[in-house]
């Protein structure tokens, strides 16, 4: 039967609820308009044959507390001067509060509201435009103003976000609420402040970020990278690998670490190991512009959306192995690649972008990715040799400053 009941009239002002409708009066400061509910009855039909249903229908809708029902009046074989239900309304926001259930949190909101219009009134327009989720925020708001204030009072502070100190407001809570800072932050900060070119927190709002690393080795054992050390293992911070002073021509970055580790020896040549995407601490090294650059990923849409977002600081870059032929090499060896990726790239070369559309437009036998640790090393071996001179018999002093 889909005749209006208690649990549809508050399914619809459930709706209302969830599009926010039932908050924003609170902004505005308007009167609420009484709202008119859709309400299906009996048909002339089921008038006649289901008179004590109807019945039974009526004293339900009787019952509805917080609405107002307008009558008519029918007359029937069946029914004789009968009123019926014509119309269904609720007349306040405070009756449309207590029929959706949200009496408490409407008291939240409220506060925050309050709250809001004292310590930071151009955070009113939030509260209005996204009420629902306002609310998701009532237990941390108090805080979220604490630390909006504070921004605003110290604009590009140029500290850690572990310096900031502020009663009932630690580090992590500030990680945790990230995305809700994004929001509010930008409505208020002069845009002088936000560096807008970046979703990272504390850079976008001038924190300082902790230094990046960067991992690497020498290729070459005519390169003393530590006195008395062969083939050390190093990690420097991403300012310290910057003012590296060697005479490197070829910069190998791999993502596995163990292809990082055994890569055959290359004149004037270092391994860094790669780590997915992101680039910040390889980009602050200008070194790099003047060196030939060389990306070994996965055969894979990410793979080579990495090397896409690679040649977006070092636009040189040149991919190895990741090429038809070495897939078509290792063709038993294709795994389904679990979440690929499927928009454009647009720094890729024309035969990398023909072997990136096989592999978005699962042309691949339903099979998309090569695993670099899939590749055999012989095959590694002699890519290698074929493409870098093998390294020199002569050592050389190399420093850095």
């Amino acid at each position: 039967m889909s005749w209006t009941t208690a649990a549809t009239v508050r399914d619809q002002v459930q709706r209302l609820w969830d599009r926010g409708e039932l908050l924003r009066p609170l902004v505005r400061g308007e009167p609420f308009e009484p709202r008119r509910l859709v309400l299906k009855g009996p048909t002339a039909t089921e008038l006649a044959s289901r008179y004590e249903a109807v019945r039974e229908w009526i004293a339900g809708l009787q019952q509805i507390a917080h609405v107002r029902i307008e009558w008519r009046v029918v007359n029937t074989r069946a029914m004789a001067n009968q009123r019926l239900p014509e119309t269904i309304w609720v007349d306040t926001l405070d009756d449309a509060h207590a029929i959706a259930g949200k009496r408490r949190e409407v008291e939240r909101f409220r506060a925050m509201l309050e709250a809001t219009a004292v310590a930071e009134p151009a955070l009113v327009a939030f509260l209005l435009e996204r009420p629902l989720r306002a609310i998701d925020l009532a237990e941390a708001w108090p805080r979220l103003l604490t630390v909006v204030a504070w921004v605003k009072a110290h604009p590009r502070p140029n500290i850690y976000l572990r310096q900031v100190d502020l009663p009932g407001v630690h580090t992590k809570f500030i990680e945790q609420h990230a995305t809700s800072l994004f929001e509010l932050l930008d409505r208020v900060l002069d845009p002088s402040a936000v560096l807008e070119t970046t979703r990272t927190f504390a850079r976008r709002y001038g924190f300082r970020n902790k230094p990046g690393h960067v991992r690497f080795r020498s290729l070459d054992p005519c390169l003393t990278l530590l006195q008395g050390v062969d083939a050390p293992d190093l990690w420097l911070d991403a300012a310290s690998f910057s003012q590296l002073r060697l005479p490197i021509e070829h910069v190998f970055i791999t993502e596995n670490e163990v292809n990082f580790l055994v890569l055959p020896t290359a004149v004037r040549s270092i391994a860094v190991f790669g780590e997915g995407y992101g680039w910040e601490a390889l980009g602050q090294a200008e070194w790099l512009q003047r060196c030939r650059v060389h990306y070994w990923g996965d055969i894979d849409t990410h793979g080579f959306a990495i090397l896409d977002q690679l040649r977006s600081r070092l636009p040189h870059v040149a991919s190895f192995l990741m090429d038809r032929a070495t897939l078509q090499a290792h063709a038993s060896l294709l795994v389904e690649e679990p979440r690929p990726i499927a928009h454009d790239l647009p720094r890729l070369t024309p035969a990398e972008a023909a072997l990136y559309e096989d592999l978005r437009g699962g042309r691949m036998q339903g099979r998309g990715r090569l695993e670099q640790e899939r590749i055999g090393f012989e095959w590694v071996e002699t890519e290698f040799r074929r493409c870098f001179a093998p390294a020199c018999a002569k050592p050389q002093s190399a420093m850095f400053a």
